[in-house]
């Protein structure tokens, strides 16, 4: 469940581009009525609106995670945070100079962060944070403790990586491609990275059982 509440935004980001790409005249209109007093010069390309209506849908709908969290009365976490914050950061960035690098960067610089956070904490001030969050549900010798917080830094890493390539290499003048491959590409390794941790863990789980 958290995971699907985790990729909200970004899903919302590719269902909102999706739209406004198949209807570009008409976003293309919108963004021209409605958002051209936040945008440098004033005028945008016509192909670059679905991107810009995409992004401002995005740090929406961060912000609304935040209300909710908040509403329910629960801490919001830390990650949360720093998401709303990049987001907020380069998707203003991309609707000012209406340049979309800027909201490529994002995925990099959240992952980056993360791995950074992470590996931080538990090589310099010894604080595993896998550990922290998951202790509660399953009891782990301290080494493999280590080794599935070793192995968030590395996933973290080699997204930031990833993104990168598909944004400016693979896919430099495609952004519906990145688009795609930021929804079904970024969920589709976390997913198997996650089926893979499961594995790996089941043992420990199976033996705590019994």
């Amino acid at each position: 469940m958290k995971l699907l509440f985790d990729f909200f935004p970004i899903a919302l980001f590719f269902a909102v581009f999706k739209i406004a790409e198949i209807f570009q005249l008409q976003s293309f209109q919108l963004v021209s009525k409605y958002m051209s007093g936040f945008i440098s010069g004033g005028t945008i390309k016509p192909d670059q609106a679905p991107i810009m209506i995409a992004t401002v849908v995005a740090i929406v709908a961060t912000t609304l995670q935040i209300l909710y969290v908040k509403l329910k009365g629960r801490k919001v976490d830390p990650m949360l945070w720093v998401s709303f914050l990049i987001i907020t950061v380069f998707g203003s960035l991309t609707i000012y100079y209406h340049n979309e690098n800027f909201i490529k960067m994002k995925p990099t610089i959240i992952y980056g962060v993360f791995g950074i956070v992470m590996l931080l904490s538990q090589f310099v001030f010894k604080k595993n944070l896998m550990r922290e969050a998951m202790e509660e549900q399953i009891k782990l010798p301290e080494d493999v403790w280590h080794k599935l917080g070793v192995a968030w830094i590395v996933f973290f890493a080699v997204l930031a990586v990833i993104n990168l390539l598909v944004a400016f290499v693979l896919f430099k003048d495609n952004t519906g491609a990145w688009v795609n491959f930021k929804l079904f590409g970024m969920i589709g390794l976390t997913f198997a990275f996650i089926v893979g941790q499961t594995v790996f863990l089941s043992k420990y789980i199976e033996e705590e059982k019994a």
